[in-house]
């Protein structure tokens, strides 16, 4: 049951409490979680100023969420610093979202020498996956964020244990959903969910006519596994009829990965960036998802709540988040996710178990309400009068 709103924390003539949302670099979630939260504050009385990167408002309106803009300069963190310090001056509280901006809000609270009378809270949204020198200037920042931090909010156990591990003084789960589902309207049966792809009109506009479709979406980097995608797309190629891999996402890798489907005549196409990539998952016969680290992923739960079955890794949050309702896989192993990919596509009864049970399981995530609520109770726990 979706908790009553929280009253406001401003009343009377007292001004409204002013919280600053700090975010370097927004991914996809991120920034979605950012939008929602806005929102929400904003309804319930707080005044929230969003800093973060100047294409960030385009992609996710945070003015039309209620909160006041401020583009970070790209060009330098002291500028940045600068900036963030200016726009921090009468802030009640500081969240940051993600180690670098926490980094950054605890270096402008401490140049204004505010940093023990603001509390910080850092949601960590992401694992690191640096190697060398890299990595351990990751951890160095890690220690730093997660010792100065009033709270950190981890979006999944690991994360959470992460933070504890470098020091944090309060570390609390606080999962990011999903602000409502995306995409087209969901079908009503698991039955017309399964049978409904092979018509819809994203198929043919992708070249999957006639074959099975299956639907990836990230970001063309390292992280997103698409090398082992690539593997397991080998097997594929002698199902009848073939399957096609879609996938929505641009990156650096984007130029070795074609060259490696041109070479091997790999059923694999890279559409490039999509804006409407998780509308195209209404045509997907199966979502697939090979990175190497994840949280809350935005694609898992898409998947979930459109009512197409999902292959994944067994990394990070993703069991936490679907639980018995994907086709779990080892990260790396192309061979278990062919064979996860090519079970599904022979067994429709099983696709539509898989699918029942994701829009079950979704039933069960938080809400936007209760996110909300949660991390508003954070905040008045930090800046209540009687706080140590």
């Amino acid at each position: 049951m979706t908790p009553p709103p929280t009253p406001s924390p401003s009343s009377g003539s007292q001004s409204p409490q002013h919280a600053v949302q700090v975010v370097d670099g927004a991914s996809a979630g991120t920034g979605a979680h950012v939008r929602s939260l806005t929102e929400g504050l904003v309804a319930r009385g707080l005044r929230v100023t969003v800093c973060a990167p100047p294409g960030a408002e385009a992609v996710y309106g945070f003015r039309g969420a209620g909160a006041h803009f401020a583009p970070l300069p790209a060009a330098s963190e002291p500028e940045a610093a600068a900036v963030l310090r200016r726009l921090c001056a009468d802030a009640d509280l500081v969240h940051a979202h993600g180690v670098r901006a926490g980094l950054l809000a605890l270096t402008t609270l401490a140049l204004s020498g505010r940093a023990r009378r603001v509390p910080l809270v850092v949601t960590w949204h992401h694992r690191g996956l640096a190697t060398g020198a890299r990595a351990r200037l990751r951890r160095l920042m890690e220690r730093r964020v997660a010792r100065s931090a009033s709270v950190v909010l981890a979006v999944t156990t690991d994360l959470v244990d992460r933070a504890r591990r470098r020091g944090a003084r309060d570390a609390r789960l606080a999962p990011v959903v999903l602000p409502g589902p995306g995409g087209e309207e969901a079908p009503t049966t698991p039955r017309a969910a399964v049978e409904g792809r092979g018509q819809h009109k994203s198929r043919a506009e992708v070249g999957a006519v006639g074959r099975p479709l299956i639907l990836s979406v990230g970001r063309l980097d390292e992280r997103h596994g698409y090398a082992t995608a690539l593997r397991a797309a080998r097997a594929w190629r002698h199902l009848d009829p073939q399957p096609l891999l879609a996938v929505a996402g641009e990156g650096p890798q984007r130029g070795e990965l074609q060259r490696r489907i041109d070479d091997e005549a790999l059923p694999v196409r890279l559409l490039g960036r999509r804006e409407d990539a998780f509308e195209l998952l209404a045509g997907a016969d199966v979502a697939l998802l090979s990175s190497h680290w994840e949280s809350r992923p935005l694609l898992a739960q898409e998947a979930l709540h459109q009512g197409v079955p999902l292959v994944a890794t067994e990394v990070g949050g993703v069991p936490e988040l679907v639980g018995e309702a994907a086709e779990l896989v080892p990260y790396g192993d192309a061979g278990a996710l062919a064979a996860a990919v090519g079970r599904l596509l022979a067994d429709p009864s099983r696709r539509e178990r898989l699918v029942a049970e994701g829009w079950a399981r979704a039933a069960e995530w938080p809400t936007e309400e209760s996110t909300v609520a949660h991390v508003l109770s954070v905040y008045d726990e930090l800046t209540s009068p009687g706080r140590a």
